[in-house]
């Protein structure tokens, strides 16, 4: 399989596909990251932006990607 290939949906690495205050879902595990909480995990305060997670940040339940998080659209 491509890596260059996601699901609809997918993050994907571009940051053009979601905002400051975006909500993201692990396509593995279902873990939402969600900037206004920030990740204890790996020390992420409250407020960080998915977009600013560094490059080397994993889902903090499964170690699913970053790239490979669904956008969670907000109804």
């Amino acid at each position: 399989m491509r890596e260059d290939v996601f699901f609809s949906g997918s993050y994907g690495g571009d940051d053009a596909k979601i905002s400051d205050d975006t909500r993201l879902e692990c396509k593995i595990c279902w873990h939402v990251y969600d900037p206004a909480h920030g990740d204890d995990y790996w020390h992420i305060p409250p407020g960080t932006p998915f977009s600013r997670l560094p490059a080397h940040w994993t889902c903090p339940q499964c170690d699913g990607l970053k790239s490979d998080f669904l956008v969670i659209e907000e109804r």
